[in-house]
């Protein structure tokens, strides 16, 4: 195969970056290519009977701790994930209350598209978001900290029911260790 450079002459060749067919373009587009070819069932991939959603915070700190649960759980590629500040906290503090559609909206999406039986909301100590939603005061020390979160992670749930009423929810607080308190 000859890969012709007309020196910027024309649109393929002009230096924009989305215009430039090279050869790493075309390697790129060549890898795509047999990925695809490879998996002829990718476009139904997104579709199926799932176990469940995942809600998790943003924090840095916490997707590999969470990672190592959800494979604890024997739960690896069997749940979605949806994450956003304060996981549960994003969802219910009236601080968050122009996000809380957009996590009803993207729940539905997930039960129609992945048939999950359950969600599970894991909130994390030292989280900025709850520090943010209810005041320093609410997370002063452990004792109080674990009471935020327990109150925000039940009215979750409350929530969750109300709307999905066939839905099972499990709620969690991580600790910094990965650790992971359910609340019930």
């Amino acid at each position: 195969m000859t890969l012709i450079n007309h020196s910027g002459a024309c649109a393929c060749c002009s230096g924009s970056p989305h215009m430039q067919f090279n050869r790493r373009h075309f390697l790129h587009l060549a890898a795509g290519a047999a990925v695809v070819a490879g998996l002829p069932g990718i476009a139904v991939a997104a579709e199926g009977k799932y176990q469940a959603m995942l809600l998790t915070c943003i924090d840095p700190r916490f997707p590999e701790p969470t990672i190592r649960y959800m494979e604890k759980r024997h739960l690896t590629g069997q749940y979605s994930q949806f994450t956003f500040a304060g996981a549960a906290i994003g969802v219910v503090a009236p601080a968050f209350r122009d996000w809380e559609q957009t996590f009803w909206d993207n729940l539905k999406a997930t039960i129609e598209l992945h048939k999950i039986g359950k969600v599970i909301a894991m909130n994390h100590r030292d989280c900025g978001a709850a520090k943010i939603a209810y005041g320093e005061e609410k997370v002063a020390n452990s004792k109080i900290e674990t009471e935020t979160h327990r109150a925000s992670l039940m009215e979750f749930r409350t929530q969750v029911v109300k709307r999905h009423p066939t839905l099972a929810v499990e709620t969690g607080l991580m600790s910094l260790n990965g650790k992971v308190e359910m609340f019930s």
